[in-house]
């Protein structure tokens, strides 16, 4: 079975969430069953910068979008066992960002439409095409429209993976025939509440639609969570599945870090004690190792909950910890937090730059990971917590509740903390059970061992997956 990923994103070569991890490793766990699983991408500056002695030239050809000619070039790399192409196009991709520009409707509706045409040059015929998020979105929905008659394309199959349908990728409904350059016909595929909806119209083309957790798949289909697609998906949940993402067991494993100052791992945790103090010495805390650290590592964005441990700041610091906080976002969450780093500076440390290096010392270092999250389609900061032995505290939505298992002190299962609803009294109702049983040393013992005993790797999605493509092809 031939399959091939049509993303924006992927471990190493970019990266700017969740997405890039899982393109990352989700083909190389599919190779292994036995597929020839290969990933596209675009060739933005900095892959193009870091590896252009690597990188093997296809050809050139061209491509049309609408009524512009565009001149590119395909290259190919091998990287740890599987094929990555690269679309290069230095109008659209020789940029300092991924994203985040006035023409990204236009810079994705051209990648969508030349990883198409790209597949008449590659030495490689897939069977399934999987595409993720509204940068890709078009790929089904240029497959059903444009390409609906070529013989060499009409017997594909298409995966589309939403990760956050937050990001829906619209744009005013002017666009569909001068920019995108489809038919009036083709409307109603891409239109949707006065606008054009790249997301829509790959729910309403696609073969299969997956997302990262089953829990989200289930919430997606309310008001809520759907963000104003919940009566589409609806209509479409006939092909509507979940499958939890995994994470990198070799890239997220405290005995095989670089960054840490002491190696550990779940047969040997003696060295976690050694990166707390290394942790609380590097960011001029208090080095009393007995209290316990409570960390956040992650955009500071509404939906991440943030508003909630703002409302309860002061009391949560009240209690005897630390806190730790890693992560970027809008300005009045940095702000926050920054002002509330003047009144405890000794135990709290604040960093708004995101170090890669920081992050896997605090994973390490940390005891509590806080997680509070209003929406969350998977998750995967919990899931590295627990390979480092420091607890979640998690909201019970999308994939935090399909991973963390609250812990139950009388049967000793389970691998975290977790509340239900949105609300900041809740949240600290947790936190103050996780501190508590930090104190009880044989529970918190127990809690420990089971997260570190977790199984979070790519295997069971990957065989899920590989499930998902070959019920597609019967």
């Amino acid at each position: 079975m031939n399959i091939l990923f049509i993303s924006t994103e992927a471990e190493p070569f970019a990266k700017s969430g969740g997405l890039g991890d899982v393109i990352g490793s989700l083909p190389r766990e599919l190779n292994k069953l036995g597929t020839d699983t290969r990933v596209m991408l675009p060739l933005y500056r900095s892959i193009r910068d870091q590896y252009k002695a690597k990188l093997n030239l296809i050809r050139d050809f061209t491509v049309m979008l609408s009524w512009r000619t565009h001149s590119n070039r395909i290259f190919q790399l091998e990287h740890e066992g599987v094929t990555f192409y690269f679309l290069d196009n230095e109008q659209y991709f020789d940029r300092d960002a991924y994203y985040g520009y006035y023409d990204d409707g236009e810079r994705f509706a051209y990648y969508s439409k030349a990883a198409i045409e790209a597949l008449n040059i590659i030495d490689f015929k897939p069977d399934i095409l999987h595409c993720s998020e509204w940068q890709t979105a078009l790929v089904p929905v240029y497959l059903s429209t444009l390409f609906r008659e070529d013989p060499y394309f009409n017997r594909l199959k298409t995966v589309f993976t939403i990760h956050n349908i937050e990001y829906q990728g619209k744009y005013d409904r002017g666009i569909l025939q001068d920019l995108l350059g489809l038919s009036e016909a083709n409307r109603g595929i891409l239109e949707y509440d006065g606008a054009i909806n790249y997301m829509k119209g790959a729910i309403v083309t696609c073969d299969r639609l997956t997302t990262v957790s089953n829990s989200y798949a289930e919430e997606i289909l309310f008001p809520f969570y759907g963000k104003g697609l919940e009566n589409i998906i609806n209509e479409n949940r006939y092909k509507l599945s979940g499958i939890l993402n995994g994470i990198d067991t070799k890239l997220y494993h405290p005995f095989r870090d670089p960054f840490l100052s002491a190696r550990f791992s779940k047969n040997n945790p003696a060295g976690k004690q050694k990166n707390k103090a290394s942790l609380l010495n590097s960011l001029g805390l208090n080095e009393d190792g007995e209290i316990p650290i409570i960390a956040m590592i992650g955009r500071l964005a509404e939906h991440k909950g943030i508003d909630l441990v703002i409302e309860v700041f002061d009391e949560l610091m009240q209690e005897n910890i630390q806190f730790i906080l890693l992560g970027t976002g809008e300005s009045r969450y940095e702000d926050f937090f920054r002002r509330k780093l003047r009144q405890y500076q000794d135990r709290m440390s604040v960093s708004t730059a995101f170090s890669a290096e920081l992050a896997s010392r605090i994973y390490a270092g940390a005891d509590l990971f806080l997680m509070p999250s209003i929406s969350e389609p998977c998750g995967l900061a919990q899931m590295i917590s627990l390979r480092y032995g420091t607890i979640p505290i998690v909201r019970e939505t999308g994939g935090l509740r399909d991973s963390i298992v609250p812990y139950n002190p009388e049967t000793g299962k389970g691998n975290g903390i977790s509340f239900q609803s949105v609300n900041a009294q809740d949240m600290m109702g947790a936190i103050k059970r996780a501190i508590q049983l930090y104190w009880d040393k044989e529970q918190w013992k127990t809690l420990v061992g089971n997260g570190m005993k977790s199984d979070f790797s790519w295997k069971t999605s990957s065989k899920e997956y590989l499930k998902l493509y070959k019920v597609m092809m019967k």
